[in-house]
């Protein structure tokens, strides 16, 4: 009874197999081989259900196993070579011949000649025996696709060794063990599994059976069941071996505990999905070739855009490529709004869906969880805390819903419908979209804090541009100043009013320089560079701009050579710096201009020292020439000191400052002569 019930499940699970075999339509002669493989051993487990045909004969046994090893041998033949076009090319292999030869002579001699039982046992071993030998050729030569053919060599590898020590076994001792029969059926059919992966492993066999996760998921519970019942065996066996007995206390205990236990794996539905997705991420197939979509994702956001649309329509592209869907809308939540940003092959929304959408938006808040419609609809149970009119779910036009963060907060939401195919949002799904939304996200973050920065910097130049006009206009303002201090005295004087005139002329031509800069909204560029006299043009300074203050600067020309340069910007540099010296220094006090030569002649060094209040080595090197910083209060700017250093460093020289408190500071510009 019980060899009857191992075999009976190898013909029910070889049957199940070759029913599967039969579905496929890809031809090929290891998937025929296969395919009477598959039938010629649930035939043999028929044969030897007793309950069906009665006690089974020696000699049918003998026949029966030796056409069911020798369909495996020619199946394992077929199998070395990937070429083989025929049976016949399979067959008429030399080593097929020999390989054959046993198997062939064991099936048709006893018809004619008899044969003593222990040949007939001695010849079913060599068979086995042959198979393993094949099996082990097989694997060596597999190279790179050992890892395929593993789970082929460990159902043939065992059933065979299995067959070898049992025939092995009668051989020597001139019959057959009564308990290795009644256990063939249970082997064949336990190691069953490793031929279907085998199966599904090597792809040129041309068979590609699938078998659904919810089989997997009960044969597993099914096989959790059966580890407990070998358990229970094992201690049973234990407890007899010992000498002891079941008590019924015992039985009961464990009855009860064995029921309960088995109960919780049927019937816990949170344990059954867990087992569910553990199967799937461990032994099935990816839905997705990650490689490949990574590459599509890639491909769909590396266009460089300007125009944050157009980022809004690629970013919403490519979350719907990715699901393979066909049209969708992003929206972002600006205040407590969401607002849309990309809309593709999308009707527009309606009240009612984004009223469903603004409710959905608050439940994203509080957890990140991507929102399959129709799951909210059938299974609300799911979406734990989530409370809103099921009624609006029947208006949507859109399956998904995607919450999207930046910095833990919820940026927007990406809805996405599909009319050609509607994907279920299982465990893979749901990572997938989340890895696809945190390359998609950085990718708009990316672009909009681009746009930010961008927006900042056109800010912060037309600031800077405002400043330095501002600061330009300071310097006319005094050269103004100066005219009207000596008007009263000079206005008679006709050099005097000659100088105001050409003043004048030069602050008009100033002031329209600078309204040009304001209404073009960018700084003057460099256009005005010639041949200057250095000494020449902060001699001009001196006497135009700085005569009217104390004390009067003085200019010592050691050496000089001619400079490039804006002329006009160099005389508003030395302008301020002189400026500044004669603020920083008492009426009675000095200041000092001197032009020379370094040594090696690279250089025109321009030195301003004054005998003033001087500054601290922590002023020079943290608030000199830092803009917008002034000791002056509102009466200054606070970008002479910059605009002075970064003209020079433009010009490709520097700009030394040594200062000593209360004893006065000596500035050093080093302009390049050549």
């Amino acid at each position: 009874m019980i060899a009857d019930l191992g075999f009976g499940l190898g013909v029910i699970s070889y049957s199940l197999l070759l029913l599967l075999l039969f579905t496929v339509r890809k031809a090929g002669l290891v998937k025929y081989l296969l395919i009477l493989a598959t039938a010629g051993t649930a035939v043999w487990c028929l044969l030897h259900i007793n309950f069906l045909f009665g006690p089974v004969e020696i000699k049918n046994l003998f026949l029966w196993d030796a056409i069911k090893q020798s369909i495996w041998l020619i199946f394992l033949l077929a199998c070395i070579k990937d070429d083989f076009r025929s049976l016949k090319d399979v067959l008429m292999r030399p080593f097929s011949i020999v390989m054959l030869s046993v198997p062939v002579a064991s099936i048709i001699l006893p018809f004619f000649v008899p044969i003593d039982v222990s040949w007939q046992f001695l010849a079913l071993t060599i068979i086995s025996l042959e198979v393993l030998v094949i099996l082990e050729l097989l694997y060596r030569q597999a190279g790179e696709n050992k890892w395929a053919y593993k789970p082929l060599v460990l159902f043939l590898g065992a059933t065979n060794l299995f067959e070898f020590v049992t025939f092995a076994n009668a051989t020597m001792v001139g019959g057959l063990e009564v308990t290795y029969i009644a256990a063939r059926g249970y082997v064949y059919t336990g190691l069953l599994p490793f031929l279907v992966l085998a199966i599904r492993r090597i792809k040129h066999w041309g068979v590609d059976i699938f078998i659904s996760r919810d089989i997997v998921l009960h044969s597993s519970l099914l096989m959790v069941a059966g580890i407990y019942l070998f358990i229970m065996a094992m201690i049973g066996y234990f407890v007899k071996y010992v000498g002891g007995e079941w008590g019924g206390t015992i039985q009961i205990i464990l009855i009860v505990l064995s029921t309960a236990l088995l109960m919780t794996l049927f019937l816990s539905n949170s344990l059954r999905v867990k087992i569910r997705v553990f199967i799937t991420k461990h032994f099935f197939v990816n839905q997705f070739d990650y490689r490949i979509e990574w590459l599509k994702l890639t491909d769909a956001l590396s266009s460089n855009e300007a125009n944050i649309s157009q980022v809004y329509e690629n970013a919403l592209n490519g979350w719907i490529q990715a699901i393979e869907y066909d049209s969708g809308y992003l929206l972002k939540k600006e205040g407590h709004n969401l607002t849309p940003k990309a809309q593709i092959n999308h009707p527009e929304l309606t009240s009612r869906e984004i009223q469903l959408l603004n409710e959905l938006a608050v439940y994203c808040q509080q957890k990140d969880w991507v929102i399959d419609i129709e799951e909210l609809r059938y299974q609300p149970f799911i979406y734990e805390g989530l409370k809103l009119n099921h009624a609006l779910l029947n208006e949507c036009s859109f399956q998904i819903v995607l919450p999207i963060y930046k910095a833990e907060a919820l940026w927007g939401l990406a809805i996405m419908n599909g009319d050609r195919s509607v994907r279920k949002l299982n465990w893979e799904l749901r990572d997938y979209l989340t890895a696809v939304t945190a390359q998609i996200s950085s990718y708009v973050f990316h672009h909009e804090a681009s746009k930010e920065v961008a927006e900042n910097a056109q800010f912060a130049a037309f600031n800077r541009m405002s400043a330095f006009v501002l600061h330009d206009l300071k310097n006319v303002l005094a050269q103004i100043d100066l005219i009207l201090a000596n008007a009263e005295q000079h206005k008679d004087n006709p050099e005097f009013i000659d100088d105001t005139f050409e003043t004048l002329t030069h602050t008009k031509a100033r002031m329209d320089k600078m309204l040009r800069q304001l209404t073009d909204k960018k700084e003057a560029q460099r256009s005005n560079e010639k041949l200057c006299d250095v000494s020449v043009s902060i001699q001009s300074v001196i006497d135009k701009k700085c005569a009217g203050n104390l004390p009067i600067p003085s200019l010592i020309v050691i050496d000089e050579k001619q400079l490039v340069i804006d002329e006009e910007k160099f005389c508003n540099v030395m302008y301020h710096l002189i400026s500044n010296a004669q603020q920083a220094t008492d009426d009675e006090g000095k200041v000092e201009i001197s032009i020379d030569m370094s040594v090696d002649q690279r250089f025109l060094i321009v030195t301003i020292k004054d005998s003033g209040e001087g500054m601290s080595p922590d002023f020079i090197e943290h608030r000199l020439f830092k803009p917008f910083d002034t000791t002056k209060g509102n009466a200054g700017m606070g970008i002479g000191a910059y605009d002075a250093k970064n003209f020079v460093e433009r010009l490709g020289g520097s700009i030394n400052v040594q200062s000593e408190e209360q004893k006065g500071s000596v500035f050093t510009l080093n302009f390049p002569a050549e």
